[in-house]
């Protein structure tokens, strides 16, 4: 099990969200940066979908009451086990009684805390990432508290070339271009205001949380007002309501939306946006879904050759 000592700012239980869930007004969930959830679980010899913690600016201190294998990826948030560092993208040997703590994010805004077996939570609707909104999922449907205990599902976990379970750390600079396919109502802006969204900088707003990453810049202006007959949300739409600055809507997005979506960000940059800190700037830059598609295959093919064993 693993003891929580001080619990960070906002720590939740996460895996790769729920599906079908939508028409039923639950919105999908699940762990913003799926690149590093997915990385830390091949390294733990998990199957991607086992449920990790997610922190968000500030890691947790824990203990851990049984031995296992962690891997910490995403933001660097100065990991340390029993006050030694440790790397990002790397497994660890955890022995009864071992102390990981974790500070502020150095680079980046969220981290992720696999261990082998996956955490234990509650199982809802397919999924056990927490819904902060119906509270429900992960632990009791809320966020990690100091005291509370976790259980560790039952995996097996081999040693033997632990040393060599890693990949490079992933690093975060402060200006990030994001790729998006655009549309489904870019027709609903002007030329010069699709020129705007592509070439202009914008920053992130302190605003900004797992709801949708909101954007400070010029206004766009579309042709006839942005609202819209409400449709469907996905994770990355780009939607733009009345005051003309774009929001990325993310993991705990709507399941609707009344304002106009002037494009899509591709999956694969998806794991970039949530790691945007307030104040970071985005540069779009438009592709085509065949070079969105190209650029998932070949995340598939790294991942198909991440497993450790």
């Amino acid at each position: 099990m693993i003891e929580i000592i001080t619990p960070g700012i906002l720590t939740t239980v996460q895996d790769f969200g729920r599906v079908g869930v939508m028409k039923n007004g639950f919105t999908q969930n699940g762990a913003m940066d799926r690149y590093s959830m997915t990385v830390a679980n091949r390294l733990c010899g998990n199957c991607d979908s086992a449920p990790v913690l997610e922190m968000t600016v500030l890691g947790v201190t824990a203990r851990f009451t049984q031995d296992t294998v962690i891997c910490v990826s995403g933001a660097d948030f100065g990991a340390k086990i029993n006050d030694k560092p440790i790397k990002r993208n790397k497994a660890y040997k955890i022995n009864k009684g071992d102390i990981l703590s974790m500070g502020a994010a150095k680079s980046g805004m969220r981290a992720y805390l696999a261990v082998a077996g996956g955490i234990v939570g509650e199982y809802v609707f397919g999924s056990t990432s927490t819904n902060l909104k119906f509270a429900f999922g992960g632990y009791n449907g809320r966020k990690l508290q100091s005291g509370d205990v976790l259980s560790i599902g039952t995996g097996a976990f081999h040693l033997g070339d632990i040393d060599k379970w890693e990949i490079p750390e992933s690093e975060y600079s402060k200006d990030a271009q994001l790729r998006v396919v655009l549309g489904p109502q870019n027709d609903m802006f002007t030329d010069e205001d699709i020129r705007l969204f592509l070439s202009q900088e914008y920053e992130v707003t302190a605003q900004s949380d797992r709801m949708g990453i909101r954007l400070s810049g010029e206004p766009l202006k579309s042709k006839n007002g942005m609202d819209i007959i409400s449709d469907g949300i996905v994770f990355g739409s780009v939607q733009v309501p009345n005051s003309g600055e774009p929001i990325i809507l993310m993991a705990d997005h709507q399941t609707t939306g009344g304002y106009a979506k002037i494009a899509t960000v591709i999956s694969v940059d998806l794991p970039r946006a949530s790691q945007l800190l307030a104040g970071n700037t985005v540069r779009f830059k438009s592709v085509t879904v065949e070079e969105a598609e190209q650029e998932a295959k070949k995340q598939k093919r790294f991942f198909d050759n991440l497993y450790m064993f």
